[in-house]
């Protein structure tokens, strides 16, 4: 009421009334009395660092085995992160926001860094929050002893104290997943690089260690490649599994058109151990992938002869009929001869059965398979019949029209080694 009457009087004087100051409110209080003693104590810490930073180190010695071994192998480097980080987080006490993002970049320099040497994540979080607990103690401690009757207004800034540490310690973890991807991105292109080095056999002797121990293989051992391409593009799970038995040591090496395995043998095997056929009915006539094509490679010592095996096994798979399959290349030498030189291939066949391929399509692929029946069947018209579905003779006298005019005898050994290679070179050369 007389307020508003002085009011009143100061209007009509003209003149303007000076408010009443508002008195603080208890919580405001608190709130001020309580940073004045968080400032208070944080600055006796900031003198009184070493000891704090020597604390910390000795606490993650005895409760976290893997800054146990950090600290025994550079004791000083382990000191001085622990010294940094503790001197931004006291700092931030005290003037939060200049501090914050010196402190925000030296913890992530931490999270880097330690996934770099390959410090486990929990160890570091458990280190974060072992220096957040040593520093709030420390904040008590001090206060007890310079202003006991402080102590109670510390509650009043707990919450902000372990914010912070619960803010770093996200910043710090991801600091170090983004870092952990960036490294196995790093390491999957590496070992991608030295794998296509040696399958290309252009791998210097002195990267095969390093080539070793990135694809996980020994530098001596006896291997093959496997080649395979075609089935469905959008599962190569599928088609490695049907390339390469499980539990097989194998790195994988993914191309645009042909994925290429590396295969670690067995000791005191040449080959590689057939896949199991999965139970039950196939879901397609060639199983479960249809259209996949493998080729394996011969044999060969060592990884710095993967180049050869590679280059076995693209011959192989070469080999392989378009509808899928597999090609185990010891098993069809003479159809490596005719694909490694293919142009001899054409020429043999063109000199061969001439004759027969200029003949009416009907009439060609008649006699061809014919031929290529006969042969199959080590010889026997009677076979050959039962597979062709006519009589014996019917088969013999095709085989003599194909006599007749490429000017060969079946009879005669090298005509018949000619014959074959010649069936051969057209089947597999299919351009």
């Amino acid at each position: 009421m007389q307020q508003a009457v002085r009011s009143r009087v100061a209007n009509r004087a003209g003149l303007t009334p000076v408010p009443r100051p508002r008195t603080p409110s208890v919580t405001s209080l608190i709130d001020a009395d309580a940073l004045r003693v968080l400032h208070r104590a944080a600055r006796a810490l900031l003198d009184d660092l070493p000891d704090l930073t020597d604390r910390l180190v000795a606490l993650l010695q005895e409760q976290e085995p893997a800054y146990r071994t950090a600290v025994v192998q550079d004791p000083t480097a382990t000191w001085k992160e622990a010294h940094r980080s503790l001197r931004h987080g006291v700092a931030s006490l005290l003037d939060p926001r200049g501090a914050r993002d010196a402190a925000r970049r030296c913890s992530w320099r931490i999270g880097a860094t330690r996934a770099e040497q390959g410090l486990p994540l929990d160890a570091l979080l458990h280190a974060f929050r072992l220096g957040g607990s040593l520093v709030w103690q420390r904040l008590v401690e001090e206060t007890s002893r310079t202003a006991p009757e402080d102590v109670r207004l510390l509650v009043h800034v707990a919450a902000d104290v372990w914010n912070f540490v619960d803010e770093h310690c996200t910043l710090v973890a991801d600091a170090y997943r983004q870092t952990e991807w960036q490294l196995s991105r790093r390491r999957e292109n590496r070992a991608r690089l030295l794998a296509a080095g040696l399958l290309d056999g252009t791998s210097r002797i002195a990267d095969l260690p390093e080539a070793a121990q990135a694809l996980g293989l020994p530098e001596q051992g006896r291997y093959v490649v496997v080649a395979v391409a075609g089935g469905h593009p959008a599962r190569p799970d599928v088609a490695r599994a049907a390339a390469v038995p499980s539990g097989t040591r194998v790195h994988w090496h993914a191309g645009a058109e042909v994925d290429y395995g590396i295969v670690l043998l067995d000791a005191g095997h040449d080959e590689l151990a057939r896949p199991q056929e999965p139970e039950g009915p196939a879901p397609g006539p060639r199983g479960p992938a249809p259209g996949l094509r493998i080729g394996v490679g011969s044999p060969v010592e060592g990884l710095a002869a993967v180049g050869d095996a590679r280059r076995s096994a693209d011959t192989a798979l070469d080999i392989c009929p378009e509808g899928g399959g597999t090609v185990r290349l010891a098993d069809h030498l003479p159809a490596a001869l005719v694909v490694s030189s293919p142009e001899l291939g054409r020429a043999l066949a063109e000199k061969v059965l001439g004759p027969l391929l200029r003949l009416e399509p009907a009439d060609r692929e008649v006699l061809l398979d014919t031929l290529t029946t006969w042969l199959d069947c080590d010889g026997s018209a009677q076979r050959a019949g039962e597979r062709l579905y006519c009589h014996r003779n019917t088969v013999l006298n095709r085989l003599r029209r194909c006599e007749q005019l490429t000017g060969r005898s079946l009879a005669r050994p090298a005509d018949v080694v000619e014959f074959s290679l010649a069936l051969t070179a057209r089947r597999v050369l299919r351009d």
